[in-house]
């Protein structure tokens, strides 16, 4: 799918986005600004300082309102001043590690967050299409071989892959008591990991190694065997986009899809880390040092076959050309350079 044919759809449609200060949220608004929608945000202060949201200047760039998704009463105020057609809902509290640190107000953002939105829905008459963005993490793990499929057991571990597994039973709930007659077409998308530039998390591989690139220091990496599906963030960006705008012309394509790499594009931490350090160059490596940690999947991948045959969708990048667009950015911004000009750019080149 081009740019060219997001605009026809998205010129002119008020969209709204929760979540929309976080890493994946800024890049799916800046598609949006692109494609000449009529965006609004609703999210909480950006996550991170730095913020990409900041850097590339989506704070001036939409209708933005900062508030917490677990708020009705708030979130309300905002839904009806936006009268959204299309709804993207990315809030979430969505670091594992955090979520055993916090697991309450883990459960109240990723569960109660999805219950207000939906009920914004429900309550108004605008809403025509939804999509419900989680992660491959929803699944029952039993560490087999094979990828997750959509039919398979929803059952995480740990309290955020719990909270993300109870936000899909949740929307499933909303979807059969409340909009059977059609009037909102409502999916959800579970994706794998993503990276890309602007993702300053903790906790996260790729913003380790850009800050210890950065400064000149070992990367450390505290799981190196674990093996997760990962992507370039536009790649389920694309296809969140995808799904919101065919089901909104046609209910029947709403459902449950999994967005992820091809099976040679899910590989170990340690095996990103080498990619990273290759496209990095300056002698950057890197340290194992395991810390046992919580529990968390060491593997994990996904049967996307579902998204491929609705949709005709197939991964842009493999996972060492994401890579290395992750290290261009990462250099422009560490150059200080025209970071909203950096960002188009990649997205008119993805969307190609």
């Amino acid at each position: 799918m081009t740019l060219q044919e997001l605009s026809e759809f998205y010129k002119g449609k008020r969209v709204f986005v929760t979540g929309h200060t976080g890493f994946k949220g800024t890049w799916l608004c800046r598609i949006l600004a692109l494609c000449g929608a009529e965006t609004y945000g609703y999210a909480l202060e950006p996550p991170t300082d730095p913020a990409v949201f900041r850097i590339i200047g989506m704070d001036q760039a939409m209708d933005s309102q900062i508030g917490d998704i677990r708020d009705l009463g708030s979130l309300s105020r905002a839904f009806e001043r936006a009268k959204p057609e299309i709804v993207f809902h990315l809030a979430a509290q969505p670091i594992v590690r955090d979520s055993y640190k916090d697991p309450v107000y883990t459960y109240e953002t990723n569960v109660m967050g999805t219950v207000n939105i939906l009920e914004c829905i429900r309550r108004g008459t605008e809403t025509r299409s939804f999509v419900n963005v989680t992660t491959d993490k929803v699944y029952e793990n039993r560490e087999w071989e094979y990828g997750y499929r959509e039919c398979d057991p929803l059952d995480g571990y740990d309290p955020y892959s719990n909270s993300k597994s109870c936000s899909e039973l949740v929307t499933h709930s909303y979807q059969k008591s409340f909009f059977e007659d059609g009037r909102c077409a409502i999916s959800t998308s579970r994706a794998g990991n993503v990276i890309g530039g602007g993702d300053f998390a903790n906790d996260r591989i790729i913003p380790d190694c850009i800050r210890a690139a950065a400064a000149g220091k070992d990367i450390i990496v505290r799981n190196p065997h674990s093996v997760r599906p990962y992507q370039h963030v536009l790649e389920p960006l694309a296809v969140y986009l995808a799904i919101a705008m065919e089901q909104y012309k046609d209910g029947k394509k709403a459902g449950y899809y999994n967005v992820g790499p091809d099976d040679t594009d899910c590989v170990t931490t340690g095996c990103l880390t080498d990619l990273f350090c290759e496209a990095w160059g300056d002698g950057l490596q890197w340290i194992n040092r395991y810390d046992g940690g919580p529990h968390e999947a060491s593997f994990l991948k996904l049967d996307c076959s579902r998204i491929k045959k609705v949709f005709g969708w197939r991964p842009r990048y493999h996972v060492k050309e994401a890579v290395e667009k992750t290290v261009e950015w990462s250099r422009a911004y560490l150059k200080g350079e025209d970071m909203a000009k950096v960002t188009d750019q990649q997205i008119r080149e993805f969307f190609l």
